[in-house]
């Protein structure tokens, strides 16, 4: 299911880019029978489960879909029951992000100067008011549409459509090494905070990187501990 999108800018075009949601995980029923498995890779920090049988330790490495609390218990006398395992299992899993710098390069950056074109459409017939070309020789172009209404809720088939051109220079930059492993780290650590929400949980980050041909290789990784049990029915 496609459930969202993002628009980005480059040169004159605006391209739509589709997302794909995360699908959301199957709710098992109290009643049902199930194991808690893995859903990401990490190494186990702690474990409290209160129904089912522990099937890892403390110190262990796990993998995407392995069995952390089985859901069934075997007893000397009474032989197997399942159950409906429940628990709590933490884990340090990674979060890697990657980047290459060229150490030479061109920077896209708005000038600040713009120009606004209007036009109107009626159903799908479009009237431009402008005719002329864009004065700017590169920028970025968004448009706007905004339909005209009588009342509250009745619209009409015409809207005012507004386009502005952003004017955009091309600068060329020459990074050192040390400029672009700085810039590099940079950018990576500012998208890992903005994807992980719980700050405290970050124990440690890891920065590597290698020089390439004409520039160099930047690896961020932040180690954090998060819960990696999800339920897995258990088909007989």
């Amino acid at each position: 299911m496609w459930l969202g999108f993002g628009i980005e800018l480059k040169g004159t075009n605006a391209i739509v880019k589709l997302v794909k949601a995360d699908e959301k995980p199957e709710i098992i029923d109290e009643n049902e029978y199930c194991s808690i498995v893995s859903d990401k890779a990490g190494i186990i920090t702690k474990i409290n489960a209160q129904a089912g049988t522990i099937n890892v330790k403390v110190g262990d490495t796990v993998n995407e879909g392995e069995i952390l609390v089985k859901g069934w218990m075997e007893g000397k006398y009474t032989g197997i029951r399942y159950v409906h395992a429940k628990g709590e299992i933490e884990a340090k899993v990674w979060h890697t992000k990657y980047k290459r710098i060229n150490y030479n390069t061109t920077e896209r950056r708005e000038t600040g100067d713009l120009e606004n074109k209007y036009s109107i459409k009626i159903n799908n017939f479009k009237i431009n008011f402008n005719k002329r070309v864009s004065k700017f020789k590169i920028y970025d172009t968004i448009e706007t549409e905004s339909k005209l209404k009588l009342f509250s809720d009745f619209y009409l088939p015409i809207s005012i459509i507004k386009t502005t051109n952003r004017e955009v220079e091309e600068v060329q930059k020459t990074y050192s090494i040390e400029e672009a492993k700085n810039i590099g780290i940079e950018e990576l650590q500012e998208e890992l905070d903005n994807e992980i929400v719980e700050k405290e949980k970050i124990v440690n980050k890891n920065i590597n990187t290698y020089e390439v041909e004409n520039g160099i290789d930047v690896y961020v990784t932040y180690e954090v501990l998060e819960n990696i049990g999800t339920n897995e029915k258990i088909v007989f």
